[in-house]
């Protein structure tokens, strides 16, 4: 059966950051995840996982200046120190919280930079990312966001990241799918699951439209489950969906769609 990590980005923010853990852990969940760790200090969190029995199973490497819409800086010319130094923070926080892979947002291509300049930064960058990772032994992943809710995102499809990952040409380096960053760009989840299984390290959720809960849009989640679990998918699926409500109101929808 999926297992479920709680995005603590996402779901339970009518509770300051902190407080989420525990929220998390009364709510059924024995795994998190966040997009951005680095606002707290590495010990506090470490503290709400060890004190509610959590396993933090992701983060993503620091992705510039949120508040200023940027959304990675990894294609970036001008950003590679920027980027590196990032790389040794997200590592910093990842042994301590021990979590095993880490996404790297490739970010909104810069207007005026040549096509082929935006491709060598980010594969370089991925190139470095991914040493970096190995040699702590952890997995670097690369996520398709779509370009209606953020245009101009440099990676958008599935076989587009996958090309960018031959060329990196890292083992430890995969694909993040989120289903609703795929059903908004390219649909044909189940077929594409199947064809790009090996390539993909971490499956994310929520359905489409709204980003809301499962269950909530046209995305068929009892069918992609059973699905996975024909796949032998052994991975965690974060739930990374905006609840229509409250995260409680919304989360009878894992034992009416999975059964437990």
């Amino acid at each position: 059966m999926p297992r479920f990590a709680a995005n603590l980005s996402m779901l339970f923010t009518e509770l300051p950051f902190l407080a989420r853990f525990e929220a998390a852990a009364k709510a059924g969940f024995t795994a998190v995840e966040c997009q951005f760790p680095y606002a707290f200090s590495v010990e506090a969190i470490s503290q709400q996982l060890q004190q509610h029995s959590l396993q933090m199973v992701l983060h993503n490497l620091p992705a510039g200046d949120g508040n200023a819409g940027e959304r990675g800086i990894a294609c970036h010319p001008d950003r590679v120190d920027e980027f590196r130094a990032g790389v040794a923070e997200a590592i910093r926080y990842a042994q301590r919280l021990d979590v095993a892979q880490l996404n790297c947002l490739a970010g909104k291509a810069p207007a005026g930079v040549h096509q082929d300049l935006l491709h060598q930064t980010l594969i370089a960058n991925l190139q470095y990312a991914a040493s970096a990772l190995k040699a702590v032994g952890k997995r670097l992943l690369i996520e398709p966001i779509n370009t209606f809710d953020i245009p101009g995102f440099y990676i958008n499809r599935t076989a587009q990241a996958i090309a960018i990952l031959d060329q990196v040409g890292a083992d430890n380096a995969f694909v993040q799918y989120d289903i609703y960053h795929a059903q908004r760009m390219e649909g044909d989840l189940a077929a594409t699951l199947q064809k790009n299984l090996p390539r993909i390290g971490h499956i994310q959720l929520a359905d489409n439209p709204g980003r809301n809960e499962p269950g909530s849009g046209e995305i068929n989640f009892p069918f992609l489950f059973a699905h996975l679990d024909r796949l032998n998918y052994d991975g965690w699926i974060g739930c990374e969906y905006n609840p229509a409500t409250t995260t409680l109101a919304g989360l009878a929808w894992r034992q009416e769609l999975t059964g437990n």
